[in-house]
């Protein structure tokens, strides 16, 4: 065993060039992944190249190496009866295939996906201003006419007409810009939205309008749980200030896979429900000290470098519960890579100018409550099938998913 615990650390670092045995059941294709012949070796890594290559074949032999830590057969329900001993090579769900699920999972959402747009109405006129990340198009055919489709603003119950419209790319913001002007049957009072970018972006997408009339402004959030809203123009209560922005963050906080995952990884690293209590204390405490002191820096962080920072922190979790399973002070990594996610709202607060009070504390309460459901679940699993290895299938699959969506990201 202890053998292949070392073995499991060297297959961190790239071998030498040459054909490398594929541990465990042979792999499907797969895009992201190296694809071994019919021996089982490792001929050569498809579709990525270079350095990205020799460490995605590193991290499948890792995988390789964890999976054969699993035990060969768990008794059946019946000690006592040799017949009723199964083997978990054919009981359990196949490693390869839950690891390529978790390989092409990346592809659902961005960490960091909004846009944002700007409506003046001037009496019956208006003119709107979308400015969308050309990476959140990149796959979308005509988004000089999709775009504009999937928003729709109305009055009085008719919808505006479009006039005329424009689109082109700003290379300058890596932004793709769209101006259209609208008519209105009347003067508007009051300004219904109806906005469904998700449904062309990704699924977490977020749009934020803002609208002036007159002296009059207002803006409102859009999400895939959100699609439509009613501007009225006058000043929000504090409490419907209070609940919006909490709603906000903790829709944030939600609102993609890389989050749901990595507050899942927080929980696996946590060996008693004291060490889970600190490491879910420290995340918030350095998530919160993110977003209040990254304001007073000139430093404005990409949201590249937000995604893949991100993608890492699930992947460093992952290590520790596989090959550093005794290791201290755990707490003081939870904290350091829970400002690392505070990027994210830093990013999120600098585009809405939401007060970070509000956002924060919903996102937090968000957060503390996911943790203790994923607690209560992975309890009850880690019970019933000890003998399956819960624990380190999860990181593995952890790992290659937060090394996938570090490559993609790097790439683009």
């Amino acid at each position: 065993m202890n053998a292949r615990l070392r073995g499991g650390a060297q297959a961190l670092l790239p071998l030498p060039p040459g054909p490398t045995r594929c541990s465990g059941a042979m792999w499907r294709r797969h895009s992201c992944l190296p694809r071994p012949d019919s021996s089982g070796r490792f001929s050569g890594v498809h579709s990525v190249a270079g350095s990205e290559g020799a460490f995605v074949s590193a991290v499948s032999r890792l995988i390789g190496t964890l999976w054969d830590l699993l035990p060969t057969n768990i008794p059946g329900p019946s000690a006592r009866n040799a017949s009723t001993r199964v083997s978990t090579r054919q009981a359990r769900v196949p490693a390869p295939q839950l690891f390529l699920l978790l390989c092409a999972s990346p592809a659902w959402a961005h960490v960091v996906s909004m846009s944002s747009g700007d409506l003046t109405i001037t009496q019956t006129r208006a003119h709107y201003e979308l400015r969308m990340p050309q990476y959140e198009i990149a796959h979308v055919s005509s988004p000089e006419r999709v775009l504009l489709e999937h928003i729709r603003f109305s009055s009085g119950g008719r919808d505006a007409r479009l006039l005329s419209q424009t689109c082109a790319p700003d290379s300058a913001r890596v932004t793709y810009v769209c101006e259209a002007d609208y008519e209105f049957s009347a003067p508007v009072e009051h300004l219904d939205v109806e906005c469904t970018f998700p449904a062309v972006t990704v699924p977490n997408h977020v749009h934020q309008l803002r609208v002036v009339m007159g002296a009059k402004r207002d803006q409102a959030l859009f999400d895939i749980s959100f699609p439509r809203a009613t501007l009225r123009f006058r000043p929000p209560t504090p409490l419907e200030t209070a609940i919006e922005e909490s709603g906000a963050g903790c829709m944030r906080a939600l609102g993609g896979a890389v989050q749901i995952l990595f507050l899942a990884a927080l929980v696996l690293a946590a060996r008693s429900l004291r060490e889970l209590l600190a490491l879910t204390g420290m995340f918030l405490a350095g998530q919160i000290a993110s977003v209040l002191v990254v304001p007073y820096t000139a430093w404005l962080p990409a949201p590249r470098f937000v995604e893949a920072a991100a993608a890492l922190t699930i992947a460093y979790l992952a290590v520790e519960i596989l090959l550093l399973p005794q290791a201290g002070s755990r707490w003081l990594v939870a904290g350091a890579l829970g400002a690392f996610h505070g990027l994210y709202f830093h990013l999120f607060l600098q585009t809405t100018g939401y007060h970070p009070s509000f956002v924060l504390a919903g996102a937090a309460l968000a957060e503390m409550a996911i943790i203790a459901v994923l607690a209560l679940i992975f309890s009850r699993v880690g019970r019933m099938a000890r003998a399956l290895r819960p624990l380190q299938v999860s990181a593995s699959g952890l790992l290659v998913f937060g090394m996938t969506w570090f490559i993609l990201r790097l790439r683009g």
